[in-house]
């Protein structure tokens, strides 16, 4: 997707990011990331306006971020305990942070927005580079599945009402595992667009991105309250782990 860049989904979406993405898995991601965690300290790559980081924080946890987009960390300085957080501005594929953590995470399927199978390799040894021997990576991410895509395409209805219509749109690539959506929201004062690129990864493709990096998978989790792992399940979380010296 043309001019789409690290910064962009923060220049386009930081303003109504909280109301408009909640997974509503917030409670048991934080539960489950705590009790991985244990104690220490805590590097969330892509941290946002804090939605996992503040209440591991308010925990006790030392948490630190790595976010691209200034006016996404802008939001997060604005809520309380926000501003205690070290956030570091960059990329997370090589973005350089000091000291060494305990534990890693990247929720979300943020790891899909880096659009290359390059770029993901590279945050992957990026974050095993600051990590403890015996410190892990946390990931969450979905599962592809176009089962409903047609030619490689797909629209659906988001939200329709009286006086709005939000259509998503979605082109798929299979040879660079790559999905670009558009997302478009029309009312009476006109249309706008959210793009947003994804570049997919099956999960034994991740672990090979892990063992590259120098890190082993040890825990599969079909969804954050440990459900097991299959073929069905439409998400995962990961967490790999460095080995001890």
């Amino acid at each position: 997707m043309q001019g789409y860049g690290p910064t962009s989904f923060g220049e386009l979406n930081a303003d109504e990011y909280d109301d408009l993405h909640d997974p509503g898995t917030t409670d048991a991601a934080v539960e489950l990331i705590a009790d991985v965690a244990g104690s220490g300290s805590v590097l969330e790559l892509a941290i946002g306006t804090g939605r996992i980081a503040l209440p591991l924080a308010a925990r006790g946890f030392a948490v630190s971020g790595i976010e691209a987009s200034p006016q996404m960390v802008d939001k997060l300085r604005a809520k309380p305990g926000g501003a205690d957080i070290p956030v570091v501005i960059g990329d997370m594929v090589d973005a350089a942070i000091d000291g060494v953590f305990d534990t890693a995470i990247l929720v979300f399927n943020t790891l899909f927005n880096l659009t290359s199978q390059d770029a993901q390799v590279r945050c992957f040894a990026n974050t095993a580079a600051r990590l403890r021997p015996g410190g892990v990576f946390l990931v969450e991410t979905f599962v592809p599945d176009f089962s409903s895509y047609s030619d490689n395409q797909r629209v659906r209805t988001m939200r329709l009402d009286m006086g709005s219509v939000w259509l998503e749109a979605a082109r798929h690539d299979p040879v660079t595992q790559l999905i670009e959506f558009q997302r478009i929201r029309i009312t009476g004062d006109g249309m706008e667009l959210k793009p947003l690129p994804m570049r997919y990864a099956w999960p034994q493709e991740m672990d090979l991105m892990a063992q590259l990096a120098g890190l082993r998978l040890r825990d599969r989790w079909g969804g954050w309250h440990r459900e097991p792992f299959d073929a069905a399940s439409p998400m995962h979380v990961s967490v790999y782990e460095k080995p001890a010296r």
